[in-house]
């Protein structure tokens, strides 16, 4: 935890962070994480964002919430198409200059903020002669509590006046000549993002996310799903969707409808991923060797059919594939989920020992399936207080080896099946491969048995 948090709160406060508008940039370029490469993709932002609200789970630290509503914040408000989509990236250049949306000379600070000039230049590391080639990448370099004590200010005065300075100087950026979008939308990439906003939407309680992935999802279903039920690549304004989805379309955009099931507990989320999962396990997988090739068996022709194990920038599809596969028998009880995910990531495991840094996603897979992972069936009216109070017990803490269903007895999710409400009143049914504890109905009982 300790090495996850000073990451993390080194990263938020260094220069690949958008101080101003929210958002990670791809990478720095030196080893102090000052200089950013500017570029700000969405593929990062899905998964930072996620992994800080995780962080925020755990410590309760605001520090994590805000950078999680910043960054969502951001692709709501920039890289998001009026239909639904989610854009891929923004350049690192504009007007031919790399960073210069970005950076900041001392005078134009002073000249927005006057008064606020001094704390605004001391707390984010701006100069007169800059930190970068003469101008200034905002990075905090000091501890936030000493300058509040520097400037004889309360940490929540401090906040509150740095905020309103923040604000000024958005709108003046906002000003300049934007760097480049790619306003392409790719399936995989949006997955990724609609798993953050799911679940963003249920721990923060802010419906607004929510209906930012519904719509997602909504999008994603009228614009890259074929009638046949196979996955389209890209899309743009005013084109059709075109190219032939990869694996990583179909994992990620599973991954992401399973969050978004979890959050909103509409069955057609479940259905259409578990659908997406047959599709997966007919024209993917690699019948000889195990696992699955990248490309779909009527795919183009190619030298040879790749198969990418290894982590890179985003998780394998592969590791993803096992991560669905397991939450799947989680939801149905299938063996044939589980037993394929086992023999595939065992079938990575050397992999995995050798290299960890390069298979993490592999690892939180293996973590997975060797936990004592709990599914969890809350049987109720999602109107009613005493259904959505457990709910909540679910949220309040991060639960990694959890998948939940919720709603009506006997719908179609087979962990909700034979489950009935207890003298009337929404019953909670702690199981672990299908076995469950007695089912309780108060959140206090229903936490001790989770926890």
């Amino acid at each position: 935890l300790h090495m996850a948090e000073f990451t993390l709160s080194k990263m938020a406060r260094s220069g690949m962070y958008d101080q101003l508008g929210g958002g990670f940039a791809r990478y720095s370029t030196d080893d102090k994480w000052l200089v950013p490469h500017f570029e700000k993709m969405l593929y990062d932002n899905a998964l930072l964002s996620r992994v800080y609200l995780h962080a925020f789970q755990i410590t309760g630290n605001p520090l994590y919430r805000r950078i999680v509503t910043e960054t969502l914040d951001f692709v709501a408000k920039e890289l998001r198409d009026q239909d639904g989509g989610f854009f891929s990236s923004y350049d690192a250049d504009s007007e031919g200059e790399e960073g210069k949306f970005y950076v900041w000379q001392a005078a134009e600070i002073r000249q927005v903020l006057g008064s606020e000039a001094d704390l605004f230049m001391h707390y984010y590391d701006i100069t007169e002669q800059g930190n970068w080639e003469g101008n200034n990448i905002l990075n905090i370099k000091h501890d936030p509590q000493a300058v509040a004590a520097q400037f004889d200010l309360q940490p929540e005065e401090m906040d509150r006046r740095l905020q309103a300075s923040r604000q000024k100087l958005y709108d003046v950026r906002a000003q300049r000549v934007w760097p480049g979008l790619d306003d392409k939308v790719l399936t995989a990439w949006n997955g990724l993002m609609l798993a953050s906003f799911a679940e963003a939407g249920s721990v923060l309680e802010r419906e607004d996310y929510l209906q930012i992935a519904v719509a997602n999802a909504e999008f994603l279903y009228t614009q890259m799903r074929q009638e046949n039920g196979r996955l389209l690549r890209t899309w743009k304004a005013g084109a059709q969707a075109k190219y032939n989805a990869y694996l990583e379309d179909y994992t990620y955009l599973t991954d992401g409808l399973l969050a978004l099931y979890q959050s909103t507990f509409n069955i057609r989320w479940f259905t259409w991923a578990r659908e997406l999962t047959t599709l997966v396990l007919t024209h993917f997988q690699d019948q000889e060797q195990g696992g699955f090739f990248d490309t779909a068996d009527d795919h183009e022709s190619l030298l040879f059919r790749p198969k990418e194990v290894q982590d890179n920038a985003t998780p394998s599809a592969n590791a993803m594939a096992a991560h669905v596969l397991l939450k799947l028998s989680m939801f149905t009880g299938e063996g044939k989920y589980w037993d394929l995910a086992q023999a595939h990531i065992n079938g990575a495991a050397s992999f995995l020992a050798r290299f960890p840094t390069a298979f993490a996603h592999w690892l939180s897979a293996a973590f997975l399936m060797q936990s004592e992972a709990q599914e969890v069936a809350i049987v109720g009216d999602l109107a009613k207080p005493d259904t959505l109070s457990l709910v909540d017990v679910v949220y309040e803490n991060y639960r990694p080896h959890l998948v939940v269903a919720a709603g009506s007895p006997n719908n179609e999710i087979p962990l909700m099946v034979g489950r009935p409400m207890i003298d009337g009143n929404a019953a909670a049914y702690v199981c672990r491969r299908f076995v469950c504890h007695a089912p309780v109905t108060e959140p206090d009982a229903f936490r001790q048995q989770l926890n």
